[in-house]
């Protein structure tokens, strides 16, 4: 599988354009926001020759979503999100405005991820994985055969999620992170929503709020 990273919107997010030998793709956490970042996504999948078959999101944050709507309209993409995360894509504008940011109504799911055990692409399928804690519906996708992770803003380089913004909970990310991420294997690659690539292992190792955890027999529960 191959990967591309773009950083979108005044909020630096990851987005990844995520494709196979069969030239299907998908666009992982959308946030172009401007006409000049829509114009970037669309040569490197002109460029390419790409055809995007879904937008999957980790989660509902109006920074991960602001794309989704170019994407239907350009391509006809289907949006795959989690439904436990609806509230927060029906109220990105009221969001949006607290960081400064506008936003555009973005639209329904057409693929809800709360009952799927993957989504699948070309020859490729990412496994859902629940880890929910900075939001209520906030999932992570694997690719075994690769092993990669995009864990959207539930694991960071050095750091987890916010958990203090609606429907955040701070047992839960720990549990989802303990208890979900680091059993896939210290080789895996992480891939965030914000920020640096890192491994399951390195943080393991390393993130101050896992070794808290793991060292001091913390009760995260």
């Amino acid at each position: 599988m191959n990967i591309a990273r773009f950083v979108f919107n005044p909020i630096a997010e990851n987005t990844y354009v995520v494709w196979d030998d069969t030239g299907e793709a998908a666009v992982i956490d959308a946030g172009n926001s401007t006409p000049t970042e829509d114009a970037r996504l669309d040569a490197f999948i002109a460029e390419r020759g790409l055809r995007p078959a879904v937008a999957v999101n980790t989660h509902g944050h109006f920074d991960h979503a602001l794309g989704v709507p170019h994407l239907k309209k350009t391509y006809g993409t289907h949006f795959a999100a989690h439904s436990g995360d609806a509230f927060l894509l029906e109220n990105a504008g009221p969001s949006g405005r607290i960081f400064g940011v506008k936003t555009g109504e973005l639209p329904d799911i057409d693929i809800d991820l709360k009952d799927r055990e993957t989504i699948d692409f070309g020859n490729t399928s990412l496994r859902i994985i629940p880890t929910p804690g900075h939001t209520p519906g906030h999932v992570s996708l694997f690719e075994p055969r690769s092993r990669i992770v995009f864990t959207g803003d539930t694991l960071f380089a050095d750091s987890i999620g916010r958990t203090d913004l609606p429907g955040g909970d701070y047992s839960w990310i720990m549990r989802s992170i303990i208890d979900n991420l680091l059993p896939l294997g210290d080789d895996v690659k992480v891939y965030p929503g914000h920020g640096p690539d890192t491994t399951i292992g390195r943080e393991a190792a390393n993130n101050p709020f896992i070794t808290e955890v793991l060292d001091n027999d913390v009760n995260y529960k």
